[in-house]
């Protein structure tokens, strides 16, 4: 095997940066694919063979996306609903783009690219922290299967529309934003006002419809479908703000901020030191955007209970529970005291 383990000496372009620089290795312009993880991965020993006949026997495609499961999916409560939300994005919005030819990102891991197509696409970017979607955009206006790369001024205008409206404009602005300002807060609102009345097919049927959906992605975890409706609409706000500092705030579009991963740190660490990572005082784990969404969805339920009829709080008293328990940072790393004092 001609293996080689090369590291950088510095974070030069972050990881878009890193995939440049690797391109550039003696080694990999030998070669006619490359295969990209993230360190966390364990892929099975077959993967190769498994994703690069589906390159070999059709020179359009550009990209072998692979999905992926969870090591750690039944560690706790958020892992098993985390475990859904992706399930979605993966056997949905992945699944359905790539049987229908239209436009899917780049994981960023678990792919197999062509690099002729990288290199006609003139290669990894540094301008974006979000390196594997840009890739993806510039790819899929070429025509490639799933991703083509080249020159952008051969694209209609008409594919340009597409992407741009139906994978950023719906899917990510519309979607998001109809999620937390129609059921965290027009619903709630509307109970301070007699007069405005919700058809039943938008508090109800459609929601119940599209939670069904999405749930069934994940039949292990059906029975969890509560709080992770509860989980996805807290998730919304910071989706929603995603949304408008990508849009507006570009100064920041450069920001990389990584979380760090606490895997298995408390089996292979010694406590303490784990334990040293991640302590703080308590009042730096309040988060008080959640924590104001959380009153504000409280006072709206105990009026809806106190003095309206619409029954609205029976949905919204959980929903500014959750809030409140994100809000107050009971959603994060727990180390027993009596494990950090036998540590010492």
């Amino acid at each position: 095997m001609n293996i080689h383990y090369v590291s950088r000496d510095n974070r030069n372009g972050y990881k878009a940066g890193a995939l440049k620089a690797a391109m550039e290795l003696d080694c990999v312009k030998k070669c006619q694919y490359v295969a990209i993880f993230d360190a966390d991965h364990q892929p099975s020993c077959d993967f190769l063979m498994r994703t690069i006949p589906f390159l070999i026997h059709n020179p359009k495609i550009a990209l072998v996306q692979a999905r992926w499961m969870f090591v750690n999916a039944d560690e706790c409560l958020m892992t098993r609903i985390q475990e859904m939300s992706l399930n979605y994005h993966f056997k949905v919005e992945q699944q359905s783009g790539s049987s229908t030819f239209a436009f899917f990102g780049f994981n960023g891991t678990a792919g197999v690219w062509r690099i002729l197509a990288i290199q006609e696409a003139e290669g990894w970017k540094e301008r974006t922290t979000v390196e594997d979607m840009d890739l993806a955009v510039r790819a899929t206006l070429q025509d490639w299967k799933f991703v083509y790369i080249g020159d952008l001024e051969k694209v209609s205008i008409w594919k340009k529309f597409f992407l741009v409206y139906n994978f950023f404009f719906a899917r990510r602005i519309v979607s998001y934003n109809v999620t937390f300002f129609f059921y965290c807060v027009v619903i709630p609102l509307s109970t301070f006002f007699a007069e405005i009345k919700i058809p039943r097919w938008g508090v109800i049927y459609i929601p119940t419809i599209i939670t069904v959906l999405n749930a069934a992605g994940t039949p292990s975890s059906l029975h969890l479908t509560l709080i992770w409706i509860f989980f996805e609409n807290v998730m919304s706000l910071h989706r929603c703000k995603a949304v408008y500092i990508g849009l507006f705030d570009a100064g920041r579009v450069n920001e990389w901020v990584v979380t760090e991963k606490l895997g298995n740190m408390l089996k292979t660490k010694p406590v303490v030191n784990a334990a040293r990572n991640f302590q703080k005082k308590f009042w730096e784990r309040f988060l008080f955007l959640e924590i104001a969404m959380g009153i504000f969805l409280f006072s709206c339920a105990y009026y809806d209970y106190a003095f309206s009829k619409n029954q609205y709080f029976i949905y919204i008293f959980p929903l500014s529970i959750s809030f409140f328990i994100m809000g107050f940072g009971y959603v994060g790393i727990y180390i027993p005291v009596a494990e950090q004092v036998n540590a010492l």
